[in-house]
């Protein structure tokens, strides 16, 4: 199941997995050897008028957690060997390429293989040496050193890993480790004590403490599709990335994944997975098993009130909005369409495209997917039936989104303005200047008025109007002017945008003179 894609040509502040620092000092670990089975609550010192004093319920110091559970936290080191054609290469956790000195790019045909080195964070969770990290610190390693509190220093090896929840699992040799355990059952509040352990650049054994900010956050994408994050404010930053986050018991209540910063360190808004979730993916790979989920072939949204509008559904509806459908899936091939809002799937009313992600994800290959949708303000009834989830890489190959080529110009002879809009039926010219793949079939726009969004005269193809498709100026002026004769405020679209793929867009309509 595809989530959709935001249609956003410019640059954001936006979520930071906080995988790797590069490579630098390490400093050594304090020695604590103590159990963390025997964590005891600390009791608060009531206040006492001393101006020092915490306030109530909170602890004097998180020493003692610290001291109880940082035995089982451990720097994780990973070699990635990296493509560089052009001589650059990307650092795990660093927003910009990297080109080496002068005589180092290794651009001949017999250079040796280039590499990087990259840091992040993981715990033990057995006796028997098997270690919790994320996804993403691990995915592309050729090699993986874990370093110990003790100062050890230990060859580690891939046992599995999910990249939809960003979960792995790595396992070292031996045993009698120091272990802790997911705390299933502890439900933490907004405002609870955390504290959180790992490698932040490099610097492993740093401890930072703060509050649970908020729970059950979606942070979008669809990276993240199947994960309710915890939002806490201990400071991560790179290289904290599958560290444990413990409450004030030394319980493991979460996995650092991933930070939203305009900078790329810490501003306090961080996220962990849900130690519920973590334990049900990490015990199926420690088991040896591959994480399958079920597969629609759709990219969907909550509807904005603005969308429902277009489509002529009151503004309370709910529901999952269709905004493309994967060529030859299970939807494409049971009827599902572009603007079609699903409402139910199985008898279970739909009330978010989260919802359905979820539902569909826990499906099987191979289960009956029926869902009831509305379809020009009609309600119907569409059975598909679920297919395996492509990994991730495969997902991402599927959006046919380019970077393209410069803005199209206006064809001769073959363009007409309709609501702002200068469109010109797309030819092989355009097609190539766009960059715009064989699949795509419409209206390439060549320009825009005063007043009209002009995002769209940047590589845009208009190829629905709702479920109508346009191939030509007067098919797209008849169906704009169909949704205008039913009082809509604006036309629901499927364009294709350059470097975004298909994503659904509302026009908004002139009114009348």
């Amino acid at each position: 199941m595809l989530k959709r894609k935001e249609f956003i040509l410019g640059a954001a502040a936006g979520l930071t997995l906080a995988a790797a620092a590069t490579a630098g000092g390490f400093m050594s670990w304090p020695g604590a050897h103590a159990d963390p089975q025997a964590v005891n609550r600390i009791t608060p010192v009531p206040a006492n008028g001393d101006s020092f004093s915490p306030p109530p319920g909170a602890p004097n110091s998180f020493a003692n957690i610290f001291e109880q559970v940082a035995p089982a936290v451990v720097q994780i080191d990973v070699t990635v060997k990296v493509d560089q054609p052009q001589g650059s290469f990307q650092i795990p956790g660093l927003p910009f390429q990297f080109v080496p000195p002068q005589g180092q790019g290794g651009q001949g045909e017999d250079a040796e293989p280039q590499t990087t080195q990259g840091a992040g964070s993981g715990f033990f969770i057995s006796q028997d040496g098997f270690i919790v990290t994320n996804n993403h610190v691990v995915a592309d390693a050729t090699e993986i050193k874990v370093k110990m509190s003790d100062g050890r220093e230990l060859t580690a090896r891939l046992v599995g890993r999910d990249e939809a929840t960003d979960l792995a699992v790595i396992k070292v040799d031996g045993d009698n480790f120091k272990y802790v355990s997911f705390e299933e059952t502890a439900d933490p509040r907004v405002g609870d004590w955390v504290i959180a352990i790992g490698n932040p650049f490099g610097l492993g054994g740093t401890a930072t403490a703060g509050i649970v900010s908020a729970k059950a956050r979606d942070i979008g994408g669809r990276e993240n599709p199947y994960t309710d994050f915890l939002q806490i404010d201990a400071a991560i930053n790179r290289g904290n990335s599958g560290g444990p986050t413990f409450d004030i018991h030394g319980r493991v209540i979460g996995v650092n994944s991933a930070i939203y910063s305009p900078t790329g360190a810490s501003v306090g808004i961080g996220f962990a997975i849900p130690a519920e979730t973590a334990k049900r993916i990490t015990t199926q790979l420690m088991r040896g098993e591959v994480i399958e989920r079920g597969y629609l072939g759709v990219q969907i949204s909550t509807p904005t009130a603005e969308e429902l509008a277009a489509l002529g559904l009151p503004e309370n509806q709910k529901g999952a909005l269709v905004s493309n459908v994967t060529p030859d899936g299970p939807a494409d091939r049971a009827g599902l369409r572009f603007s079609d809002l699903i409402v139910s799937l199985n008898g279970e009313t739909i009330d978010s495209s989260t919802k359905l992600t979820r539902m569909v994800g826990s499906a099987k290959p191979g289960d009956t997917l029926r869902m009831e949708v509305l379809r020009d303000g009609r309600r119907q009834t569409i059975t598909a039936r679920s297919t395996k989830r492509p990994s991730e890489t495969e997902l991402n190959s599927q959006d046919g989104s380019s970077s393209g080529g410069d803005a199209p110009s206006a064809t001769p002879g073959a363009s007409a303005t309709v609501e702002g809009l200068t469109v010109a039926p797309l030819t092989p010219a355009l097609r190539q200047r766009l960059g715009a793949p064989a699949s795509v079939e419409g209206l390439a726009v060549t320009g825009v008025a005063n007043g009209v969004d002009p995002r769209l005269s940047q590589g845009v193809v208009i190829q629905q109007v709702q479920n109508t498709p346009v191939r030509t100026v007067e098919e797209f002026r008849n169906a704009v002017n169909a949704v205008r004769a039913s009082g809509r405020p604006g036309a629901y679209l499927l364009i294709w945008a350059r470097g975004a793929g298909n994503v659904p867009y509302v026009l908004e309509l002139k009114k009348a003179d």
